[in-house]
């Protein structure tokens, strides 16, 4: 693409879950979006129509700093499980074979999921502070094909998602080990479980599921329960959120994911972007959990490599506000795992 229709900085795009790919000439930006709330998906001044329904904008930009020429890439199709006016969330895009995949998350809200009960013990969940309540519904990652990054993506299985659907799921990605093996990893919803936990199903090489979930860590594992005193400000949210898989130099694997980190700044604490490294380089662990990365109510980030080469994490920051912004930092992807260097733009 030579010319950037509807310019604007990445600091005036309304962003969350942002996934950047480098492209021939450029980088494409994927970020949801819902008709009911158009005016604050859209920066003020765009006279980019509105497209209905939900789903999911790439946004492009030939230098990381302008971005425009938004294109809608897929939207949630009529007669599947998921509601078609639900915003996707976390959209991403991966290169399979000689395919383009997208992986998202869909909603059914109205489609109660059964009750859930460990050990005879029944979970319910209440909280002043979210009005929408805490009942466990139908939410899942389902994958989409397409044969260009810029879509569009038609969705693989239009009656159930790629993880469990008796799971409340989200942010699924995609992962393959050292052994051609392709998995799809994703964040087990804490709102079903109390402690968050991040899973992988296989899937076969057409991208169907190949067998059942995996356990890899729960949230409660992050470093910075092991360094609170415990009290009653260390209970849930064990939240787990926005998987990514990080080849390390030496072997190891890493995972950049987010949670939240106890606080009084907020009811749910504060929205944090941490990482946990594999030493032995297998999806399967033991996971070695680390520092946070970037905090300051920011997460739900994934590292990609720039055209001048330079590795750089993409995350937002503004989490349960009104603005939620992407952006970006130079980082440096270490045998230990990934150090944040510097905010870029």
């Amino acid at each position: 693409m030579s010319e950037l229709t509807h310019p604007h900085r990445l600091e005036d795009l309304p962003c969350h879950d942002p996934f950047i790919l480098p492209i021939d000439g450029g980088y494409l930006l994927y970020t949801a979006f819902e008709e009911g709330r158009w005016e604050r998906q859209i920066p003020p001044g765009s006279d980019y129509p509105n497209p209905g329904g939900a789903g999911v904008l790439a946004w492009w930009s030939p230098d990381l700093e302008t971005w425009g020429s938004p294109s809608v890439v897929f939207t949630v199709p009529e007669g599947t499980w998921a509601d078609p006016d639900r915003s996707p969330w976390a959209p991403e895009v991966h290169a399979v074979g000689d395919r383009f995949v997208l992986s998202t998350t869909l909603h059914a809200p109205d489609s109660p999921l059964d009750s859930v009960r460990q050990r005879g013990t029944l979970i319910t969940l209440e909280s002043e502070n979210w009005a929408s309540g805490f009942a466990p519904s139908l939410r899942g990652s389902v994958l989409a094909v397409a044969e260009d990054p810029r879509g569009p993506f038609t969705l693989l299985d239009a009656n159930q998602s790629h993880t469990p659907p008796e799971f409340m799921a989200l942010d699924g990605t995609l992962y393959r080990d050292a052994d051609g093996q392709l998995w799809m990893v994703y964040a087990h919803e804490w709102v079903q479980i109390l402690d968050g936990t991040m899973e992988a199903v296989p899937l076969t090489d057409d991208l169907a599921v190949a067998g059942p979930p995996r356990h890899l860590f729960r949230a409660s594992e992050a470093s910075w329960f092991t360094q609170v005193t415990p009290s009653v400000q260390a209970l849930a949210p064990y939240v787990t959120d926005g998987p990514q898989l990080v080849p390390l130099p030496g072997g190891a694997l890493g995972m950049l994911w987010a949670s939240y980190r106890p606080g009084e700044a907020v009811a749910t604490g504060e929205y944090v972007e941490t990482q946990a490294i594999s030493p032995s380089g297998s999806l399967f662990g033991p996971w070695v959990q680390g520092a946070v990365l970037v905090d300051g109510n920011a997460g739900h980030g994934m590292l990609f490599r720039a055209h001048d080469g330079t590795d750089v994490l993409v995350l937002h920051r503004g989490m349960n506000s009104p603005r939620v912004r992407a952006e970006l930092h130079e980082v440096e992807i270490a045998a230990d795992g990934v150090r944040a260097l510097r905010r870029r733009g």
